[in-house]
């Protein structure tokens, strides 16, 4: 037989009290009078023949008792809040709340999104930018673009495109500076990093100048920090193949050699199993797979370019 619990009022009573350590204030959050809380709370004391507060002068301390139940109401009020929620949000299926990276959305995603409205203008698109993976139970969160190896634990997720990595600089650089005939040309230009020498190290390797003393560059945080500095002249960096797409594309910037390395890692669209038919996530997924295969195909049509030099 499961055991009866105690009310709900008499467990958010003293979730309240204990929270804000004073009877008072958990009487003004919860809109009733203090005698109602202390009676809520003493009603729930007697019935489990256990003490959860010291009633002290101008003070208010919790009980062993009461420190140990505070984290299961918690926890256990916040799961019914959850629960609500995700009931309530099924009927609202004009709402689509996206968590992506900062890079990903300013480079690639939010420039596309106007072609995702004209196909589907009953959804409204809500961006969130983290880095930190999504906790769906938690977060108000419906998908989420991340960028890594991919199997995360109890959610669906679907690899959308392996990154590489090659040159790139702005088309202003490679008119003014020296000719660029073979990858050595390269270590004649100033080289702008973002994750450290090793990636340089590597590319080079791939383009049959192992063991080549690599020059130091300035070293940016961020990879749209590095973007900036490329489209503004001021060198040659690794871009990164599905950020900067767009901006080979459009001729912001351009590819010199075809030779290419593996990023180690990929984008992939994460959601949780059981919304897999949900309609306006089926529907975020295709558009978003068609946008990739758009964008990878602009890409092998810059390396035939790149490889023809």
């Amino acid at each position: 037989m499961v055991e009866r619990l105690p009310s709900l009022n008499a467990l958010r009573a003293f979730e309240a009290a204990a929270r804000l350590m004073s009877f008072t204030r958990a009487a003004t959050e919860l809109n009733v009078t203090q005698a109602a809380v202390s009676h809520q709370i003493k009603h729930l004391e007697d019935q489990r023949g256990i003490k959860l507060f010291r009633r002290m002068n101008r003070a208010l301390m919790l009980t062993d008792a009461g420190q140990a139940l505070l984290p299961a109401v918690s926890d256990g009020f916040k799961v019914l809040a959850d629960g609500v929620a995700r009931v309530a949000g099924h009927g609202h299926e004009h709402r689509l709340r996206i968590s992506t990276l900062e890079s990903i959305a300013a480079e690639w995603l939010v420039p596309r999104l106007g072609r995702f409205r004209l196909r589907h203008p009953d959804i409204d698109i809500v961006l969130s930018i983290s880095d930190a993976l999504v906790d769906f139970q938690r977060d108000d969160i419906d998908v989420a673009i991340r960028y890594g190896p991919g199997g995360w634990p109890k959610v669906t997720a679907i690899k959308l495109t392996e990154e590489t990595i090659f040159p790139v600089l702005a088309p202003s650089l490679a008119k003014s500076g020296p000719p660029l005939e073979t990858p050595a040309d390269l270590l004649k230009y100033t080289l702008i990093y973002e994750q450290g020498i090793d990636f340089w190290n590597a590319w080079f390797t791939a383009a049959g100048l192992a063991g080549v003393m690599v020059p130091k560059g300035p070293r940016l945080p961020h990879s749209n920090l590095v973007l900036q500095a490329v489209i503004a002249g001021d060198g040659v960096a690794l871009g990164r193949s599905f950020l900067i797409s767009g901006d080979l594309k459009n001729g912001r910037l351009i590819r010199p050699f075809a030779t290419e390395i593996s990023a180690r890692a990929a984008y992939h669209l994460v959601y949780p199993t059981e919304e897999e038919d949900r309609p306006k996530v089926r529907k975020f997924r295709e558009w978003l797979l068609e946008e990739v295969a758009h964008t990878e195909n602009e890409l092998v049509e810059v390396a035939r370019s790149a490889g023809k030099r």
